[in-house]
């Protein structure tokens, strides 16, 4: 038998501590050829994926290969430590430690070649599935398969690359040790577990500093949150699971009403060794889930948004002019135009906005009056409004403004003009966003508004008011293609420095909408790609550690079964075991994830106004079950295997 052919046999052998290592490797190859496909597509390429995408994709594909480079570099030390004892036997035997080395550098070749073969094999049998998605997403008429050497090449040549590097460098992870230590393998000596009371309780105060600063977080300092609270919570993650875990522990073998009772007393002690031998394991298992968690629940949030749109943004086409603006007539005119052009209905309604300065506040207010304000309600399908002389109402920007406005009761007098108003309540709708129209709005009956004749001090009469064109369009998601004139207009004078020049101002909510709805759909259906691949890690870990260790436990519950313990009470033993080992790191990543979330809301609180929970609740729930599903099948082949001499 030559060398090659007995490293294949070994990889044969040990497939059933291979499978979770294989099939994430297989899964990670899949998901970053589909990227490259999609990366490489022709069609996509030039024309219809928004830079923000592409550059979602790029950053996928390289958080995948970072995070593939420390999976293939833990994963391979732990199966090369646990085959400790081959090692050792194939020394005694006369192999030499070259022909070892190499030996162990054909293995991980043949898995990683494999992988790489069966992960483009899927990815380019699901890219298909995959084009018929983004298709939809991006609207595009068609995004056929195509063949291409490209994605072939970056995705043979990344990974192979990352199987050679991990290779080479695990070969000088496996020591020198005394044949007979290798022999002894991973065996576990009976010895006491140790832990520090000080890192104990400073990983505790960690975690707890970290959530009340998480839920505590304001829209000021949540940049500052954003880079200091990651690293306060890793760390006390990895204190918990080292020396915190191992405190609650011995307070339950202190407490013998708990503690000597039946078989706990020998699943507690075995938890507390397995907990502390494998804290590492555990941590890195916890912040993966707790990274998954995160690129799941964040993108479902942008999804979120991308629906609730057109609710923040009731506006079809909004054309803000200023008095004096010589285009404003022409560039209606050509608006109306092209909706006709279009086939789309549409009504227009013309607004006057005048700028005066509040007695109360000092502060400039931008004011509408009751006509424009309920002719644009009839447009909208709103309610209308009936107001006496010096009775004005506010005009909210945002659901939580609404809810603060309502509840004002202000005397105030426009300075400039000298028109007393009495405000005590809001308008019950949004109507513009305060990009549209800032964040002190008035409406004031039509009497008042005439009144309004002063110029705002420091501004003269046709930079004290404005108008406001607004198109109501029912089909608003297909206005994408109009005005597309004035849109080149404004990008171009943004991109001089010069916007502040133009005397007119064109928004348009279908073409914002699809910008928004396809980069954002992308980006979770990328994501969720990335997060599956982390799963899928995360739960190999603690696999391949269970089966490394799975004939040293096999004896141990053979002993039992002879000493009389039955089959039932095993598998409640077993139960007892694989439960921490499951659903501790899981548990600490979903709390972990929670108070991120909670941060998460108050930014788009800050900027929409809007509630990610029910988002937040279904990824927490869709990932429980996940997690659940994969312990049964999990233990299911556990104690499959444990039942061969049982």
């Amino acid at each position: 038998m030559t060398l090659r052919q007995f490293a294949f046999r070994n990889v044969i052998r040990n497939s059933r501590v291979y499978a979770a290592f294989f099939m994430a490797s297989i899964s990670s190859v899949m998901v970053f050829f589909i990227y490259s496909m999609l990366m490489y597509h022709p069609r996509v390429e030039n024309e219809f994926v928004t830079e923000i995408a592409f550059r979602g994709m790029f950053i996928a594909e390289i958080i995948l290969v970072l995070f593939m480079l420390f999976f293939l570099f833990y994963s391979v030390r732990a199966f090369l430590e646990a085959r400790s004892k081959e090692f050792g036997i194939l020394m005694q035997l006369g192999m030499e430690k070259k022909q070892l080395n190499r030996l162990v550098l054909l293995e991980i070749l043949i898995i990683g070649m494999t992988s790489v073969i069966l992960g483009i094999l899927f990815g380019f049998v699901f890219s298909k599935f995959f084009f018929m998605v983004v298709r939809e997403i991006l609207e595009i008429k068609s995004l056929a398969l195509y063949f291409s050497w490209r994605p072939f090449a970056l995705t043979i040549g990344t990974f192979m690359t990352l199987f050679i590097v991990i290779s080479y460098v695990s070969i000088f992870t496996i020591k020198d040790d005394h044949v007979i230590q290798l022999i002894k393998g991973t065996q576990r000596k009976p010895k006491d577990v140790t832990f520090s009371w000080a890192r104990a309780i400073f990983g505790m105060v960690l975690l707890v500093v970290g959530y009340v600063l998480a839920a505590n977080a304001t829209k000021s300092n949540l940049v500052t949150l954003a880079g200091l609270l990651p690293p306060i919570v890793t760390l006390g993650t990895y204190l918990f699971f080292t020396d915190t875990v191992q405190v609650f522990l011995k307070l339950i073998r202190k407490n013998k009403h708990v503690y000597w009772r039946k078989y706990r007393l020998l699943s507690v002690s075995e938890v507390a060794a397995m907990l502390k031998e494998n804290a590492r394991m555990f941590f890195i298992s916890s912040m993966v889930s707790t990274l998954a968690f995160l690129a799941i629940g964040t993108l479902s949030s942008l999804s979120t948004f991308s629906h609730k749109y057109h609710q923040l943004n009731p506006l079809s086409l909004v054309y803000t002019s200023s008095a004096d603006n010589p285009y404003e007539h022409r560039h209606i005119t050509n608006l109306q135009h092209e909706l006709q052009e279009e086939g789309l209905s549409y009504r227009l309604d013309r607004v006057v906005v005048k700028r005066q300065t509040s007695s109360k506040t000092y502060a400039p207010v931008k004011i509408i009056s009751e006509k424009d304000l309920n002719n644009l309600a009839v447009s909208l399908g709103y309610p209308l409004v009936s107001l006496e002389k010096g009775q004005a109402l506010f005009l909210a920007y945002s659901e939580e403004s609404l809810k603060m406005l309502s509840k004002e009761n202000v005397y105030t007098t426009l300075q400039e003009s000298n028109v007393k108003l009495h405000i005590d309540s809001a308008y019950p709708k949004i109507v513009f966003p305060a990009d549209k129209l800032g964040t002190n709005q008035i409406i004031v009956s039509d009497e008042d508004f005439k009144r309004i004749y002063a110029p705002m001090t420091g501004m003269n009469g046709t930079q004290s008011s404005s108008h406001i064109y607004i198109f109501n369009v029912p089909k608003w998601q297909d206005t994408k293609y109009v005005g597309h004139d004035l849109e080149m207009m404004i990008n171009t004078a943004y991109a001089m420095g010069t916007e502040a020049s133009l005397p007119f101002y064109f928004e348009n909510t279908g073409l914002d909408y699809s910008f928004i709805r396809s980069t954002f759909a992308l980006l979770l259906f990328i994501g969720l790609l990335a997060a599956a691949v982390f799963f899928l890690a995360a739960g190999s870990f603690i696999y391949f550690k269970l089966y490394t260790n799975l004939e040293q436990e096999k004896k141990q519950y053979e002993t039992l079964y002879r000493m009389g313990v039955t089959k039932k009470e095993i598998r409640k033993l077993v139960n007892r075991q694989l439960i921490p080992q499951f659903f501790l790191p899981w548990a600490i990543a979903m709390v972990n994830s929670l108070f991120a979330f909670i941060s998460l809301q108050v930014f788009w609180r800050g900027i929409a106004d809007l509630s990610i929970m029910r988002e937040i609740i279904l990824v927490m729930i869709g990932v429980s079950l996940l997690q659940l599903l994969y312990f049964y099948l999990i233990r299911w082949r556990y104690l499959a295997h444990l039942k061969i001499n049982i």
